[in-house]
């Protein structure tokens, strides 16, 4: 059975910003903190949103996934696997580390 992969930050970001990659990131934190600050490379995976993801989100597309911490993101990126998805990835350190690092992020004014 495949599994997802764990990734650093580093190279989460690097996959996600590399010219030519289609590489999506997924944020499953809640409606509440997405909208207080996310990165702008994110889609906001939620119940309401699966099917508009697996609408347009090609099963061979990297995807990595990004909650709080880096520890619910393991079962969502397991469940994704589950659906087909090839190249799933659970973001180590969550949104917590790419804020922290002082990556990217859009917050609410």
């Amino acid at each position: 059975m495949t599994q997802f992969k764990p990734i650093s930050l580093n190279d989460a970001y690097v996959l996600l910003t590399t010219e030519n990659t289609d590489a999506v990131l997924l944020d499953i934190r809640d409606h509440q903190a997405f909208q207080l600050a996310h990165s702008p490379l994110a889609f906001h995976l939620t119940n309401e949103t699966m099917i508009d993801l697996l609408n347009t989100v090609e099963f061979e597309q990297p995807i990595v996934v990004m909650c709080y911490h880096g520890i619910s993101s393991q079962g969502a990126a397991q469940y994704l696997i589950n659906q087909g998805y090839e190249s799933v990835y659970s973001l180590d350190g969550g949104f917590t580390a790419w804020q922290r690092e002082g990556l990217p992020t859009v917050t609410m004014e």
